[in-house]
């Protein structure tokens, strides 16, 4: 019996969560490397230090930060935008859509494609940001919408397809926190 044996099933294993802790990895790479260009280069500013103790959280090796840093600090950190995608989910739920991408051109009809996709229109700057208030945390929606268990299913499910995006950072929903 090839290829059924102890060393194949940990190497599959392996290589899938190294996949998950790459993708996690890259967006906290994005988010310190946002937060040091927002705060002019400043690496002790209070953003840039909150960027970094999350992803330290999750374990992020220390040369990575650096790297992160320095990027946001030196000349790579031009090619970073940080953008906000608005429209509507399953049920009518206003959703924003933080990105933070080197390529406008390339995220702007992914994120448009995942949208058709699911029978739905991302829609146009200030359709949807009305329905949030901004805070330090992120966005919090000014009236959650309670949803019933098909559309909360469904929302979910299109969350997840938005995850998969490699430079979707958070998305914020007017959803009820319970049923995101």
């Amino acid at each position: 019996m090839s290829g059924h044996n102890k060393w194949s099933k940990i190497k599959h294993k392996k290589a899938a969560t190294d996949a998950q802790k790459s993708k996690i990895f890259s967006k906290h790479s994005a988010n310190i490397t946002i937060a040091v260009k927002d705060a002019g280069g400043d690496v002790t500013a209070a953003n840039v230090l909150a960027a970094v103790e999350r992803a330290k959280k999750d374990s992020m090796p220390k040369d990575n930060i650096e790297r992160a840093l320095a990027k946001g600090s030196g000349a790579g950190a031009e090619a970073l935008q940080e953008i906000l995608f608005e429209g509507y989910g399953p049920g009518g739920v206003a959703m924003l859509i933080k990105v933070v991408t080197d390529n406008n051109n390339r995220t702007a009809p992914e994120i448009r494609h995942i949208f058709t996709k699911a029978g739905l229109e991302l829609g146009t700057p200030g359709c949807a940001v009305w329905a949030f208030t901004k805070s330090a945390a992120g966005y919090t929606p000014n009236t959650p919408m309670d949803l019933d268990d098909e559309t909360g299913e469904k929302l979910a499910g299109f969350i997840e397809s938005i995850e998969e995006q490699d430079d979707v950072v958070e998305i914020y929903t007017a959803a009820d926190s319970d049923e995101e």
